[in-house]
């Protein structure tokens, strides 16, 4: 089980990429060629955050993409969510149907709670966070 999948761990690495350009367009092209993601995943990505309010994207010859959001109120549990749903370790399903011992169940309860503590952690990393240190 991965906490974050392929797309979320992509558009997490390009949030933080165009963040450092400091407001700069930057194409899809320059962003795959930095990062060494495969362009039809990137294209979804780029697409994926700007409907979510996340990138704005200008079209043309010098087009590209930019950050809409400021990189310190961009926060990882968003992504997370953008790409993956809410978090939930906890899928208890046999046969299709759901288990009759949900409500009761004691592991069930455990992992709520590490599903939630999880979610409130990943809630203060900002992007702006993940870039201290790293250069340009």
């Amino acid at each position: 089980m991965d906490l974050l999948n392929r797309d979320t761990d992509y558009a997490v690495r390009a949030i933080i990429f165009l963040s450092k350009r400091k407001g700069d367009l930057t194409s899809s092209l320059e962003i795959e060629k930095e990062l060494g993601i495969p362009r039809p995943f990137l294209r979804k990505i780029l697409q994926v955050l700007k409907k979510n309010k996340i990138l704005e994207s200008v079209k043309g010859n010098k087009g590209g993409f930019v950050l809409l959001k400021d990189s310190r109120k961009i926060f990882l549990s968003n992504v997370v969510e953008i790409f993956q749903g809410k978090i939930d370790f906890a899928q208890c399903l046999f046969k299709k149907k759901i288990c009759p011992a949900i409500s009761s169940c004691p592991l069930r309860k455990k992992i709520k709670g590490i599903e939630s503590s999880v979610s409130s952690q990943l809630g203060k990393i900002t992007i702006a966070s993940l870039t201290k240190g790293q250069k340009r």
